[in-house]
């Protein structure tokens, strides 16, 4: 049987998805279900002086009006609730768009109305909405869960001032929101002391750990279902205030309450992209070697938290230096939350990407070339192999079937016709963390087998991977095999985020699999009136739902025989700790430019990565087309714009916040090295936000190939180009 693991299968959940069948939490129908909605503030700081419910009372159907003086008190989690406070709990206003009312009515519409006639007077104080309104405010914040804010290697001045040649430069991005297309959704039902949430979640865990939290209720009397999601990207990884807030009125109301959030709510409710901005300086001595890194980055921060999201680990994991000094500053806005966003290493990796590009060029030399040079695959923190040994092949893989040799390296050398050519390269990395997971899996005495994993699949193919990794390690077809997810009831499995989900719970289910295929061999040569009697349970091989003996496979057995004699199924549990790593690859981007217009379009793309052994070719692919789009959105488009007198966010659509549609999406290639991870059972790394983190430092540089024009200052518009 040849292996099930790297199929191009197509997704098992792929019928339901397309034809409706997929539910959705927003989806989840609840006999006598009512429905919220939230009302927002108009100022960024200050507080409530007055807020009248009167009118919204009078609404025909609205069932209550919780405000700060009638919501439910709530206790604020500890971390990983991103914030540092739970709305309506007093009358401070932190940012514009925070919760000041919960409307709950019979239906949509009726609270909807309810909401826009809330009366609320406020005593406002000047907000600061960006960098640049707060000079000289920045500080160190203090050590994270990813560790201190500062990391020194070495003797960075030395290796600036020993340098042949050095490039210092500011690099600058805005604030980006995630904008998956289903917005984040909650229905609470209670029944006596026991909460079901259908819940739009990046960690069903970690959600009924913290709902628990907030309400002083247990964990186990609290199940949290999320059988499909509609994307995430960091804005349900785990749990935001409007879940909080859904959860209490539904308990003092005793109904069901369901809370659709609005787009324009996403943007000021679950987190984003802060604005960010990196002082780079790299030196090289002549023949490319580098002396020294330096990153001093400033990001935006909220009033109520301190926490840093966008992480420069990228500054000395990726290339080998002996002087490294990145320092990672904040500055309190009152602005939303930030927060994880795919891939929080990817603006600091934009810098230290463009940086190389430009060195490259005073060094006279070729950017891919200058990379070699410096390839490491130890991690300067420890000193040990940090699992991207492989970089040298992606770089091989994506610049040749690229064409990077024919590229004249002179900026506006490349036209055709009118239009200027440029290609332009970055290497890409992600790092990935330790996740426990546990799974389960049954055989049934019908042959066929159920595998479950309290994980989510946020739309990567988490459903499709684990089926390919159960009937591999049972030996059974696909079609034999059910994979089910989104269950707190389920073995628990840690968060679909940190690009960890396939190398964390493919392991558990293996383990599981292979537990239950041995308890079955174990009964077949137990079992009298089995062909395999007697057998050595290590001589019994698993294919196409039979046992075979290795050495006489006209001896044999199917699952089905063996559990059905049995009488009842057999069980299997497996648990699985990961070990964190480091994936890479390398993106060569093809641009072509109008000079009249400034008009950018890229029109093709090439990567390669090395992300251990392929799960599924189809979904891998899948994944870097979504990145490699992403980046296009990231270089060229993507800016949530701030009205820096009110703090109120004026384009949160998605007709102004411009994503990539079809048409800008290039001609795109990928690769992948295949060879599998040791630390992993089955082979896998983490993969998911690799895809994204060099594309949009590949298509600056190829826009300064291009043009000979160096824009630093994401994105680059036409404007800017102008």
């Amino acid at each position: 049987m040849s292996p099930l693991i790297g199929r191009a299968v197509p997704r098992v959940d792929g019928h339901a998805k397309v034809t409706g069948g997929a539910r959705y939490a927003a989806d989840t129908h609840v006999p006598g279900v009512t429905y919220g909605t939230l009302a927002t503030s108009t100022i960024a700081r200050g507080t409530i002086t007055t807020i009248d419910t009167t009118l919204a009372q009078a609404v025909p159907g609205v069932i209550a009006v919780f405000t700060h003086l009638t919501m439910p008190r709530l206790v604020t989690p500890p971390s990983p609730y991103p914030k540092g406070f739970v709305p309506l709990q007093d009358a401070t206003i932190h940012h514009n768009g925070q919760p000041v009312a919960y409307v709950v009515a019979q239906t949509l519409e009726q609270a909807q109305e309810a909401a826009a006639l809330i009366d609320v007077r406020y005593h406002a104080e000047p907000a600061k909405v960006a960098i640049d309104d707060a000079p000289g405010e920045e500080f160190l914040p203090p050590p994270g869960p990813e560790g201190p804010q500062e990391f020194v290697h070495g003797d960075p001045a030395a290796g600036l001032a020993n340098a042949h040649k050095k490039v210092d430069a500011t690099y600058s991005s805005p604030v980006h929101h995630h904008n998956p297309i289903e917005t984040s959704a909650t229905v609470a039902v209670w029944d006596g002391d026991q909460l079901t949430l259908h819940e739009s979640t990046q960690s069903i865990s970690l959600t009924q750990q913290i709902v628990a939290q907030a309400l002083s209720v247990p964990q186990n009397t609290i199940r949290v279902l999320t059988p499909f999601l509609g994307g995430g990207f960091g804005s349900k990884a785990p749990v935001w205030p409007h879940t909080l807030l859904t959860a209490a009125v539904a308990r003092q109301l005793r109904k069901p309450v369901k809370l659709v959030l609005t787009r324009a709510q996403m943007y000021t409710s679950s987190g984003h992209r802060a604005e960010f901005r990196q002082q780079v300086t790299v030196g090289a001595a002549k023949d490319g070697t580098l002396t020294a890194i330096v990153n001093i980055s400033n990001q935006q921060l909220s009033r109520t938290e301190q926490r840093v999201f966008n992480t420069s680990e990228s500054s000395w994991m990726v290339y080998g230096c002996p002087n490294i000094h990145a320092k990672q500053l904040g500055v309190r806005l009152d602005l939303p939350t930030p927060h994880f966003m795919r891939s929080p290493e990817g603006p600091a990796l934009v810098g230290l990407e463009m940086a190389l590009d430009e060195l490259s060029y005073e060094l006279g030399m070729d950017p891919v070339a200058l990379r070699l040079k410096n390839y490491t695959d130890l991690n300067p923190e420890n000193g040990q192999k940090i699992g991207n040994q492989n970089l040298p092949e992606c770089l091989k893989l994506a610049g040749d079937a690229f064409g990077w040799s024919r590229r004249n390296p002179t900026p506006r050398s490349m036209r055709d016709g009118n239009e200027l050519i440029g290609w332009g390269m970055a290497t890409e990395a992600h790092s990935y963390h330790a996740r426990a997971s546990s799974a389960w899996v049954q055989i049934d005495t019908d042959g066929h087998a159920l595998a479950r994993c309290g994980t989510q699949d946020i739309g990567t193919g988490t459903y499709t991977v684990m089926t390919q990794v159960t009937a591999e390690a049972l030996g059974m077809p696909m079609n034999s095999v059910r994979f089910e997810l989104g269950d707190t009831n389920f073995p628990a499995a840690g968060f679909s985020a940190a690009s960890v989900t396939v190398s964390s719970v493919s392991g558990s289910v293996d383990k599981a699999a292979r537990a239950a295929r041995d308890a079955v061999i174990a009964l077949a040569v137990a079992d009298p009136h089995s062909p395999l009697h007697g057998a050595a349970p290590d001589r019994i091989v698993t294919e196409h739902g039979f046992l075979f003996l290795t050495d006489d496979r006209t001896r044999r057995d199917s699952y089905q025989g063996v559990v059905s004699r049995h009488g009842k199924p057999v069980e299997a549990t497996g648990s699985f700790l990961n070990v964190p790593g480091y994936t890479t690859g390398a993106s060569f981007i093809e641009v072509r430019v109008d000079p009249w217009l400034g008009r950018v379009r890229v029109t093709r793309a090439v990567a390669a990565y090395d992300i251990g052994r392929v799960m599924n070719h189809r979904t891998a692919r899948s994944q870097v087309l979504g990145g490699m789009i992403w980046g296009v959105g990231y270089a060229l488009t993507e800016h949530t714009m701030i009205d820096r007198h009110t703090a109120r966010i004026v384009n949160p659509n998605l007709s102004g916040y411009l994503v990539p549609v079809n048409a800008d999406a290039p001609k795109i290639e990928a690769f992948f090295v295949d060879k599998p991870d040791p630390t992993s059972p089955v082979g896998a790394k983490g993969f998911g936000e690799a895809p994204i983190t060099g594309v949009p430092a590949a298509i600056s540089n190829a826009i300064y190939h291009a043009t000979g024009r160096r824009i630093r200052d994401l994105p680059i518009t036409q404007d800017k180009l102008l």
